[in-house]
């Protein structure tokens, strides 16, 4: 089941390309808005999901062309990002030390909205194509052995990131947890519909260049080890959200007028734009390309605009 809000955030099913309202099938849970709305429909999912499925069956669906997409989770009490999380095409020799960082739930926004871009000193800022993993029920201490039982679904996820910002090491909160950092959608699609989240090819586009394209079995931690080793630090709830990392080879600057893809198998596609007020500027190579040409340093640096690191 693929399950989404629209509009003023009304609760609907996806059928085929339209959305079927089934805000009176849930409007018993308790609630004060959507976000803990969605919560609480994935706690109880095993008693409505029947009712659900037959109200999107019988309902006319409106069609997706005319409703506002927004975001499935609009303000989840946790969201975990998994870091250093892939073998980069394999071209590490050993993963990374497991590590995450906890990004601010205010941070989202949904397909259609806008990425800002601050005024801060940052190098470049960049967005992370993620699947990121959606809890279904409270995980403390949990087993990997049993950790998928804690999987409620999935939903395309974007990291965004300010890097460089001084001084040297004090950098992920001011670095991840920006205001619209944090794009998810188009909507949250239930576990049974993905066979093998562990199969699934993850691809970004930047105004339709595809700069991103990997697969998550590429993936250093699997699922079940990340949520295993999240939840020995703290309890995740239902509608948490983990994001289970990126390859960093495609990375490329995020920029003023950007129009941004992301793609991951059975997932849809959730687009937003970047706005930056300072209109500033970098080349267009992703982490990769530049390597191969310049090899110095990671990533693409600044070509004009404030903060721009003038040339002797």
């Amino acid at each position: 089941m693929k399950l989404m809000y629209f509009d003023d955030f009304r609760l609907g099913v996806l059928k085929g390309d339209a959305v079927v309202d089934v805000a009176a099938v849930v409007h018993d849970i308790p609630h004060t808005g959507p976000h803990d709305l969605i919560s609480g429909l994935i706690e109880r999912f095993a008693a409505y999901r029947q009712r659900l499925a037959a109200a999107a069956a019988q309902g006319q669906g409106i069609p997706l062309a005319k409703v506002r997409i927004r975001p499935p989770l609009p303000r989840p009490v946790n969201i975990d990002c998994m870091a250093v999380n892939y073998m980069e095409d394999g071209t590490l020799t050993e993963p990374a030390p497991i590590n995450a960082f906890h990004k601010s739930p205010s941070a989202v926004i949904g397909p259609g909205d806008t990425m800002v871009l601050p005024d801060a000193p940052a190098t470049i800022f960049e967005g992370e194509a993620e699947l990121a993993v959606v809890i279904g029920k409270r995980a403390s201490h949990v087993g990997a052995a049993d950790a998928m039982n804690h999987v409620f679904g999935y939903v395309n996820f974007i990291d965004g990131s300010a890097r460089g910002l001084p001084p040297s090491g004090n950098t992920f909160f001011q670095m991840k947890s920006r205001d619209t950092f944090a794009p998810i959608g188009p909507y949250l699609v239930t576990a049974d519909e993905i066979v093998d989240p562990q199969r699934l090819q993850i691809r970004l586009w930047v105004n339709g260049a595809l700069k991103q394209n990997f697969n998550t079995s590429d993936m250093a931690h699997k699922i079940p080890r990340c949520i295993e080793w999240l939840s020995s630090i703290h309890a995740l709830e239902s509608g948490d959200i983990v994001a289970t990392g990126t390859n960093h080879r495609g990375l490329s600057a995020f920029q003023d007028g950007d129009v941004v893809e992301l793609e991951t198998e059975g997932l849809g596609r959730l687009h937003f734009q970047v706005r930056d007020a300072l209109k500033r500027s970098w080349s267009r190579d992703t982490r990769l390309e530049h390597k191969q040409k310049q090899g110095d340093g990671v990533a693409t640096p600044q070509l004009t605009g404030k903060y721009a690191v003038a040339k002797g």
